[in-house]
């Protein structure tokens, strides 16, 4: 477990470099990236004893040394400190600072944005679902207008922002998941340079790839235990029933080729027909990535999910082979090893969890901080991009954190993700 750290508080004047520091002030009112940090230059050490309090809490454990010896008392009385003119460094810091918070701002409007999208969307396609046997036509005409408004949101701009959304913003199983498959797999066949027309083919399908469940009883549907052979078989259905009502709908053959195929592997160890390599639907080969990877991170018990690193891991070390490769090693490099929701330590020891990553730059991803000196619901968002000294050292499993870090931080028992583009971030 992760427990927090024991710290003693220490005169100002005996700070030095080599010291943990945690500043118990508003992080708005400090010039500092953190709140907590190694001191590392006479600047920092300067800054602090600038910041008017008597004394600084010290992490022992994470500090390279110890402070200073007490000055030796002088007979003099003291005089008042002397306010010192900011070095050009030190009004540079103040100014990174203040960049800091602008990009922080413009982080929570893109992320209320992402989410409120996401509600009128997944709302949107509860509806189509539910009008889809008594009103046939009209619903497929609104999945596709729902799906032309996902293609141009997605083609705005060249760089995507991929946002992890709250569990409680999510709503239902059923209508996450194709949502989830319909971002991700959208968002891949742009990376793959594909047209207009096939996003909105992909989307179509993504929308409508399990609908063959809603021919399959719930209690089997959503059974949060090991399927009987009898029930697992019942479920591989779901292909055939769903292309059935796809050719009821007369949607596209590329379509009903996604929802046919959609579970089968390159190397013919899918189902329902156990096709091969280039028998399967050239889009059916790109769901099959994002959708095995959505079932990976939300599994019907949510304590059999992967974390969204665990993943990623795994598609490529153990299910490679079942993939198309280039688009398998595309999506990788595009959501990054650390996808959002995957729990991360940065270089200087802090935890927190990625909730953005960039397409075009996916090692460099936004990450939520733990700071229990910033109030919960006003949580540091530090994007990596514009931080360059910090990087990710490793992932982290929820179960790792202690209680009040988990509850900080809120992993998502279930990853749900929605996209708008940088261009759209910057105007907010």
């Amino acid at each position: 477990m992760c427990a927090a750290p024991r710290t003693v508080n220490v005169p100002i004047e005996q700070l030095c470099i080599g010291l943990y520091v945690h500043l118990d002030i508003p992080w708005l009112d400090h010039s500092f990236a953190l709140s907590s940090f190694k001191i590392k230059t006479e600047q920092e050490l300067r800054a602090l004893k600038q910041l008017g309090v008597p004394t600084i809490r010290v992490n022992p454990v994470k500090s390279d040394c110890r402070p200073l010896p007490p000055p030796a008392p002088s007979a003099e009385p003291k005089a008042d400190p002397e306010k010192l003119e900011l070095t050009e460094e030190e009004q540079e810091k103040i100014r990174e600072k203040k960049a800091r918070i602008d990009r922080l701002i413009r982080e929570r409007n893109a992320i209320a944005e992402c989410e409120k999208q996401l509600l009128k969307t997944a709302t949107a396609l509860k509806n189509i679902n539910r009008n889809l046997f008594s009103r046939p036509q009209e619903s497929v005409q609104q999945a596709e207008q729902l799906v032309e408004q996902m293609v141009d949101s997605l083609l705005i701009d060249k760089d995507i922002a991929i946002h992890l959304m709250n569990d409680k913003i999510a709503g239902e199983d059923t209508y996450y998941h194709s949502l989830n498959t319909a971002v991700l797999t959208m968002m891949l066949a742009k990376e793959l340079s594909f047209s207009r027309e096939d996003l909105k083919l992909l989307g179509m399908g993504c929308l409508f790839h399990d609908i063959g469940k809603m021919e399959i009883p719930d209690r089997v549907v959503n059974k949060t235990f090991q399927l009987t052979k009898a029930e697992m078989h019942l479920m591989q259905q779901h292909c055939y029933y769903g292309l059935k009502i796809a050719d009821k709908l007369s949607l596209p053959k590329q379509v009903r080729d996604i929802i046919a195929q959609h579970h089968e592997y390159i190397d013919g160890s899918g189902y329902p027909e156990g096709l091969k390599g280039d028998a399967i639907s050239p889009l059916a080969r790109i769901v099959a990535i994002t959708n095995a990877y959505d079932n990976l991170c939300n599994r019907p018990n949510y304590q059999e999910s992967m974390s969204p690193h665990e993943a990623m891991a795994y598609m490529f070390s153990q299910l490679r082979k079942q993939f198309d490769v280039p688009a398998l090693n595309l999506f990788i490099r595009s959501m990054g090893i650390y996808p959002p929701g995957t729990i991360v330590k940065l270089s200087d020891g802090t935890l927190g969890m990625v909730i953005a990553v960039n397409s075009q730059k996916p090692l460099r991803p936004s990450v939520l901080i733990y700071d229990p000196s910033v109030p919960k619901n006003e949580a540091i968002i530090l994007d990596l991009m514009h931080d360059p000294l910090l990087e990710i050292t490793q992932s982290m499993k929820p179960g790792q954190l202690s209680p009040e870090i988990h509850d900080y931080l809120s992993p998502r028992k279930r990853m749900t993700y929605f996209f708008d583009s940088e261009r759209q971030v910057e105007k907010n």
